[in-house]
């Protein structure tokens, strides 16, 4: 979304966000795609959610700037071609295996963006600190950091505690000890790990030998979704090195087994 709003005030012109699952109807997006000015930007976050019909109605939109909107039902129903304005279209989406062929194709280009690093995430609480009027120290913005999952959101959900933390302490200035109380608080660990994701390593420790263990049965045993595993948890645990994903399921790392004060079984398969 940032993103999308930087690059429409490059070009100087509106930026209009909507997201995929709150597009349920044609006549949703035509509202839209009617009332953007000439040159608006269009964002749809999460745009891998939108239905198939949808979709249909984006195709002409994007090659001829054009709607074409069914009038009427049944052998009476005919085709009006509705000329809109040029305008460009931005999609997100942390699924892009979910977005349709024909619709991915129609971008004109397309990025991946990587996770921020620790000097990014330090920028972003340092600077959210100043907005939400929290004095922080140099060594309590870089404990809460490693804490984020180097995620903006993450960090400013943490850092609104921490506040909170400040204020019911008294204390004039969040510090590393004030950190580390607030993360206790939480149940985030020092490395953002929190009780659900702790809860799937150990499960998979404890009830699966360290696996390999399927998804289903996974989800099953920690009651929660699949989806919750696979979008929630899993994209952190892989990037730290605590989840292997291999072809008979998934498997607990040795640096995870040591992080969890677990002994590691096969010191061969130190990362």
């Amino acid at each position: 979304t940032t993103l999308a709003n930087i690059i429409a005030a490059e070009m100087g012109h509106t930026c209009k966000v909507t997201s995929g699952p709150t597009l349920e109807k044609v006549g949703d997006l035509a509202a839209i795609l009617t009332a953007l000015e000439p040159g608006d930007i269009l964002f749809i976050d999460e745009i891998h959610r939108l239905n198939r019909s949808i979709e249909e109605v984006l195709y002409p939109a994007l090659e001829d700037f054009a709607l074409d909107l069914m009038i009427g039902k049944g052998p009476g129903a005919r085709t009006l071609r509705m000329q809109i304005n040029k305008f460009t279209l931005i999609g997100a989406t942390t699924r892009p295996s979910l977005i349709s062929s024909p619709l991915r194709d129609r971008f004109g280009a397309t990025f991946h963006l990587d996770f921020y690093t620790d000097e990014d995430m330090q920028q972003i609480i340092g600077r959210s600190a100043r907005i939400l009027g929290v004095d922080i120290d140099s060594a309590a913005i870089a404990k809460l950091s490693a804490a984020t999952r180097r995620t903006p959101r993450v960090a400013n959900r943490l850092l609104r505690r921490v506040r909170d933390v400040v204020q019911v302490e008294k204390t004039a200035t969040a510090t590393e000890p004030i950190i580390m109380k607030t993360l206790d608080m939480l149940r985030v660990d020092h490395l953002g790990l929190d009780h659900g994701d702790r809860k799937i390593l150990n499960a998979i420790i404890e009830t699966f030998g360290g696996g390999p263990v399927g998804l289903s049965t996974l989800a099953a045993a920690v009651a929660e979704e699949m989806e919750t595993l696979e979008t929630v948890h899993e994209p952190y645990l892989l990037q730290i090195g605590f989840l292997e994903r291999t072809p008979k399921g998934r498997c607990v790392t040795p640096r995870a087994r040591e992080h969890l004060g677990v002994p590691v079984v096969n010191p061969d398969r130190l990362l």
